[in-house]
């Protein structure tokens, strides 16, 4: 355990030093993982349950610097969404760190979205997941769209545009076209 945390603590830095991190498209058409986790205030949440949204799913710890700095962004992020109406939740998975330690992170950073706990680690490779933050952007059919390994600005226009557009009904967009196309 300890030698997972110390990798992960030394990418997680190395992460943060590069510059500036931003979402890769998924190459393929994969289904994401199943992920059913105990939600920090003690709720099952399941990752297949959100069908029809938008979710970002983040591996984070709270020995992540980029994790604390990025969380505020995430926090904002939220409400741009929500005034836009764009169905989207936030997962965000801890990576192998106990209830207690998880709990001050929270108290001092105050993410507004859902935290899950992964205290044993368990999800890490099902999600081959080899940094923290490591983050998964998921279709609304549940299928990964965009990764991102790194801290980023979760409110920046490029990103709110991109799950606007992941958040739109397919078949309304291939109408779209074809009335255009009459036009």
């Amino acid at each position: 355990m300890f030698k997972i945390t110390l990798i992960s603590a030394f990418i997680a830095f190395f992460i943060s030093t590069v510059s500036a991190a931003e979402l890769k498209k998924f190459e393929g058409d994969a289904l994401a993982p199943a992920l059913t986790l105990t939600s920090l205030d003690g709720k099952e949440v399941s990752l297949q349950d959100q069908k029809g949204k938008v979710v970002l799913l983040q591996f984070w710890a709270t020995y992540c610097t980029p994790c604390r700095k990025e969380m505020p962004s995430m926090n904002k992020l939220i409400k741009k969404l929500e005034a836009s109406k764009t169905p989207f939740k936030i997962l965000a998975v801890n990576m192998g760190e106990t209830k207690d330690e998880v709990q001050k992170f929270v108290d001092e950073v105050k993410p507004e979205f859902t935290i899950l706990m992964d205290e044993k680690g368990e999800n890490v490779q099902a999600w081959n997941v080899f940094a923290a933050p490591s983050n998964f952007l998921i279709g609304p059919k549940g299928k990964i769209r965009y990764t991102l390994y790194g801290g980023v600005d979760w409110d920046a226009d490029e990103i709110v545009t991109t799950i606007k557009e992941l958040a739109k009904d397919p078949s309304k967009e291939a109408n779209k076209q074809k009335e255009e196309v009459k036009s």
